[in-house]
């Protein structure tokens, strides 16, 4: 007995060394290979590793991990399609340990709250009272946006009053903060009434819905209303509303607004699996989008992969949409709706749309194979880097240079360098600033350039395949003024890499790259920038250190460079000098050396003191 336990707790350490930092759906299996638990996470290795790095005060959940025996994952594109599949699975298999253990976080919902002057707000918990719920939105930021147009919109209570008829007529309620403030027109105080409350409701649900025009039209009436009864103010207000439509819109149209009320289904596949893609589109634009993940069991046609997920997914998005543009036709038939198969327009712009969502999920679900593969992995990477950056060859020799000083003192560069996308930190390089007085970043990186490479070909070691240059076209051109003393500007790929935009510049280029912020390539290359960065400010701070206790030292006669470097070395600053005592300095130094410094140290302190 005691024999399987050691072996079930190394298999499944085994298992949480190979896990994925993606997020996912996780099953906890017992030994008979019945799931015991099945749960969601925005990073798997951590969350799974949590059960068994700690202990637990729930006696369920420690026999729980007791139970454990096997581990699966799914991993998902995102959090918000680990959400529903975890929900979909719980449905299916009923794990017993889901009833007291399922995660208690879920993704947010926007409610319409059941109440005669209903609020509006963002919540994780869905109650079944009657109130309205839209969502859930995977993205914060997606929601917080929506939320503040609403806001800017409408004015809607944010109290937690019963607000009865009778209540609001007794005069029971006093107007709060919020009205004197704008943010409410005080329907506790009837102020406000029912029927202008509900009519901003009707319009709230048509922006959550995505039905914009109509919120447009409404809002361009009462403007025009208001200007014709010389009401400019209330005009104004209008007039900011619909600014505030227009930029909201500006940031989330996708597509052409003329496609009202659409449905788009793209669907890829392989040898194994078929990926089936959903947007929800609505006046241009894209309200959901979701990617379903199907394993081919009889080499099932894409068509036939998209007939299985169509009624799948419009039952878990609640989508009545009447037209559906598809990748490829389905061999069956909808009551009251039409499929299409675009040929050519902006709707086969928003089937490619669909379509590169599709793969851009099936390169998510690839990317673990470096768990199982490594080198393969790497191989994906620089072939990537190297179809990216625009290079020659694949980049699997990254160096990146950065210089550190203030205000021109003690002037100092950093390089590092990375092998196969990893830093290489035993070939990492300090170099102090020596032809360059001041502040000159673009001196000082012509200087390195040129000092590193010159020693490199002088001792017959490879080039590297890029260099990177922390900074902008500035640095790049000082760069390459170094690269070509020594004739290298064309056989080596270099390029400037900028902090704030993470723009990419190329020589003889004034327009720069973006890479996509999730790209793997950024990743490397924001990775090699942040180290130069690091490890050059270490050095800078080393020699700050030095800089300033040398200086303090050089005014002790008989004290010396040599002895400065033995002080500094044991103490690393003036602070920590000055808190010695004689024996630990008698013992570094020497009785005649340390009778010096303590002298002054004792004069320093005395000074200070007065």
């Amino acid at each position: 007995m005691v024999m399987q336990n050691e072996e079930r707790k190394n298999k499944i350490k085994v298992i949480l060394k190979t896990l994925p930092e993606k997020p996912g759906v996780y099953k906890h299996i017992d030994s008979e290979g019945q799931i015991l638990y099945v749960g969601k996470a925005k990073n798997l290795k951590k969350r799974v590793t949590s059960y068994f790095s700690k202990k637990h005060s729930e006696e369920r959940l420690r026999m729980l991990v007791r139970r454990v025996s096997n581990i699966e994952v799914i991993v998902t594109n995102t959090e918000f399609d680990a959400l529903l599949l975890e929900n979909t699975l719980i449905k299916k298999i009923q794990p017993w340990y889901n009833i007291n253990l399922k995660d208690g976080k879920t993704y947010p919902w926007i409610c319409i709250k059941k109440e005669r002057f209903p609020r509006v707000f963002s919540t994780r918990t869905r109650i079944d009272d009657g109130s309205e719920y839209y969502g859930p939105y995977p993205s914060g930021r997606m929601l917080r946006t929506l939320i503040d147009l609403i806001q800017q919109l409408y004015t809607f209570r944010t109290c937690s009053l019963s607000l009865s008829a009778s209540a609001v007529s007794s005069k029971k309620y006093k107007v709060c903060l919020e009205y004197h403030i704008g943010n409410c027109l005080g329907p506790c105080e009837d102020r406000q009434s029912e029927l202008s409350y509900k009519q901003d409701i009707k319009s709230v649900r048509s922006l959550l819905k995505g039905e914009l025009t109509l919120i447009r039209k409404k809002l361009h009436g009462e403007m025009m209303s208001y200007s014709a009864q010389n009401k400019f103010e209330l005009a104004q207000q209008a007039k900011d509303k619909l600014e505030h439509l227009k930029n909201y819109q500006s940031k989330s149209a996708v597509l052409n607004p003329s496609f009202g009320e659409v449905d788009l289904y793209s669907v890829i596949d392989d040898a194994e699996y078929g990926y089936v893609n959903f947007m929800m589109i609505r006046e241009g634009s894209l309200v959901q989008s979701f990617t379903l993940e199907l394993k081919k069991k009889m080499q099932e046609r894409p068509e036939q992969l998209l007939e299985l997920a169509i009624p799948e997914i419009r039952i878990m998005f609640n989508s009545n949409s009447k037209v559906i543009l598809l990748s490829h036709p389905v061999d069956y038939e909808l009551p009251g709706v039409k499929f299409h198969v675009p040929i050519r327009g902006d709707k086969v712009s928003a089937i490619q749309m669909s379509i590169r969502n599709a793969k851009a999920y099936r390169i998510e679900r690839l990317k673990n194979i470096q768990i199982v593969d490594p080198d393969r992995h790497i191989n994906r990477i620089m072939s990537q880097m190297k179809q990216d950056l625009r290079m020659p060859v694949e980049p699997r020799h990254i160096e990146c240079f950065d210089n550190s000083n203030i205000q021109g003192k003690i002037p100092v560069s950093a390089c590092v360098v990375f092998r196969n996308g990893k830093p290489s930190k035993g070939e990492y390089r300090h170099f102090n600033i020596k032809t360059v007085t001041g502040a000159n970043d673009y001196a000082s990186m012509e200087e390195v350039i040129f000092r590193r490479y010159k020693r490199i070909i002088e001792e017959e070691k490879d080039l590297p395949h890029l260099i990177l240059i922390d900074g902008g076209k500035g640095q790049l051109s000082s760069a390459i003024k170094g690269l070509k003393k020594l004739g290298l500007e064309s056989k080596i790929t270099i390029l400037g890499i900028a902090k704030r935009l993470e723009e990419l510049f190329f020589p003889n280029d004034s327009i720069p790259l973006y890479l996509d912020k999730r790209s793997e390539s950024l990743k490397i290359l924001q990775q090699a920038r942040n180290e130069a960065h690091r490890f050059g400010i270490t050095f800078h701070r080393k020699k700050r250190n030095k800089s300033s206790i040398s200086s303090k030292l050089d005014s002790i006669n008989g004290i010396g460079p040599a002895t400065q470097d033995i002080l500094l070395k044991s103490y690393r600053s003036l602070a920590r000098l000055k808190k010695s005592d004689f024996g630990s300095i008698e013992s570094l130094v020497g009785s005649a050396k340390a009778k010096l410094i303590w002298s002054w140290i004792q004069e320093e302190t005395s000074n200070k003191t007065n």
